[in-house]
């Protein structure tokens, strides 16, 4: 049964794996301005060895490190991988507050299930299973959003709560309560 985890070195291989299913779909290109695509850009290059994937996991950690501080205008960011065994089948990320970009777009709370996993309702234990630490950072409702093309995006949001309060610059904007 998949669990969310603390990214780890030890699930590199399989990352990489994902990660070339993102890249075949387009992800991670300069116009990528997801969390995903941000990761891609700084650490891509250097993913392939054991040193940079380390880097980068030791990056994804200490952003949710609450004695780390964020660099200039980003808020704390605590990332799960979503894994079943040794096999990575998506991150989500839980931002601790929101700055103006996250209010209007990016939300609290972002997800990517790798293509080949997707469909199986992944996003959903994954958006369900981190509302009890979001809840924990004192965020009683969580800001999700989703493009306004992405009805399957749309309808996990839903599944977990999320009430619709607008669409902004092509985002559908939800809340969803952190408490049970």
């Amino acid at each position: 049964m998949p669990v969310l985890v603390e990214p780890t070195i030890e699930l590199r291989d399989s990352y990489l794996d994902a990660w070339a299913e993102f890249a075949a779909e387009g992800r991670g290109t300069p116009d990528d301005h997801s969390a995903l695509g941000f990761e891609a850009g700084r650490f891509a290059e250097r993913w392939n060895s054991v040193e940079g994937f380390s880097d980068f996991v030791d990056y994804l950690i200490a952003s949710g490190d609450p004695e780390v501080p964020p660099a200039d205008g980003w808020v704390k960011q605590t990332t799960f991988w979503f894994v079943d065994g040794d096999r990575y089948l998506g991150s989500i990320r839980v931002r601790h507050s929101l700055n103006e970009m996250l209010l209007e777009e990016g939300g609290h709370i972002g997800y990517d299930v790798r293509p080949t996993a997707r469909r199986r309702g992944y996003a959903t234990q994954m958006l369900a299973g981190v509302l009890p630490f979001a809840h924990s950072l004192a965020i009683s409702s969580a800001l999700v959003t989703c493009d306004t093309e992405n009805v399957a995006s749309r309808r996990v949001i839903e599944r977990c709560g999320g009430q619709y309060e607008d669409t902004r610059n092509g985002k559908m904007r939800f809340w969803v309560t952190t408490a049970a």
